[in-house]
């Protein structure tokens, strides 16, 4: 009897501690459960529980409920969350290499936006390693286009509009065009179209879905402008407290998270527009003096982004360039 309850009572202490031994994180993004990168991310942390064998659970906290989406790298970096999801852009005031992506007419299709993320990557980890964060991955959004309710056929259309800007390259770009750039962040813009704080931006089919843009404007002009990318970090040091299994289960899962994430944003582009479209939205082709317009925006950006980033600016495009 006595060795039956010794036994049983060691059995009972080893699965206390296994329990005990599982480490758990957080993982903050400020996009609904309806979003591609949250159904991505959704896949990601149920894969990284499974290769791992219940050693690392992470719980994902979506809409902006645990943080803002410009609080999330802060707390990344600082271990409040030990990983997060950011827009790359929003940060391009803090280092040009965040606001790369975000260039117009840089990079137009996925197979462009996929050679550019390859030539930016290094300089990317670089920069977030000196933070004391590592990337995971990163998966682009649908193609960048413009809502309103005016009929736009050149830039000049543009002018005086109240024009949402989520990132200081939208704001550049309202800038330009002479519209009047407000920052509104997704988990904020529906309210904001609904008591008229903005009537015109850019972003994707995939934000105009999520927030139900049809409700308020009922014109999508597809410029294919840019694909903006966001991007996983983790820290550094939370990672390095892992076990090598752990780790290489975490680094496998974001390998496949990457690879899916972009295979379902190329896939559900044409759905997105389809369905603001039975949903009463005119998908319109751009006037080419309208592209002719954003095309020197592109340029005069580009310009400006390579001045700004230096060195680091001229190995990306120089790399993106020879591939």
């Amino acid at each position: 009897m006595r060795k039956t309850l010794l036994l049983s009572a060691i059995a009972a202490a080893a699965l206390s501690f296994q329990a005990q031994a599982a480490t758990k994180w957080d993982l903050p993004t400020a996009y609904p459960a309806s979003n591609l990168h949250t159904e991505n991310l959704q896949e990601f942390v149920k894969d990284v529980k499974e290769l791992s064998g219940g050693e690392l659970d992470i719980t994902l906290h979506i809409n902006a409920s645990l943080f803002k989406a410009p609080e999330i790298k802060r707390a990344v970096q600082s271990n409040q969350a030990q990983a997060g999801e950011i827009l790359l852009t929003n940060f391009a005031n803090e280092d040009p290499v965040y606001a790369l992506d975000g260039l117009p007419f840089l990079a137009t299709g996925y197979d462009a936006a996929w050679k550019l993320y390859q030539a930016q990557k290094p300089v990317l980890s670089k920069k977030l390693e000196a933070q004391g964060m590592m990337l995971l991955f990163t998966v682009a959004w649908p193609p960048q286009g413009i809502y309103a309710n005016n009929e736009i056929n050149t830039v000049d259309d543009l002018k005086g509009l109240k024009w949402r800007a989520y990132s200081p390259v939208t704001a550049r770009i309202a800038e330009l065009v002479g519209a009047q750039p407000v920052t509104i962040q997704q988990a904020e813009l529906a309210q904001a179209m609904a008591t008229g704080v903005v009537n015109a931006f850019m972003t994707s089919g995939s934000t105009g879905w999520d927030t139900k843009v049809y409700e308020h404007m009922k014109r999508f002009y597809d410029t294919q402008a840019w694909l903006p990318k966001n991007a996983i970090l983790v820290n550094k040091k939370a990672f390095e407290a892992l076990d090598d299994k752990t780790r290489d289960a975490l680094l496998k899962a974001a390998e496949a998270a990457e690879k899916r994430g972009w295979e379902l944003s190329r896939e559900k582009t044409q759905w997105y527009l389809d369905n603001l479209a039975k949903n009463g939205m005119e998908i319109v082709k751009p006037s080419e003096e309208l592209m002719a317009g954003l095309d020197k925006v592109g340029d005069t950006m580009l310009e400006e982004w390579l001045k700004r980033a230096g060195d680091d600016g001229k190995q990306i495009i120089d790399a993106y360039q020879a591939q």
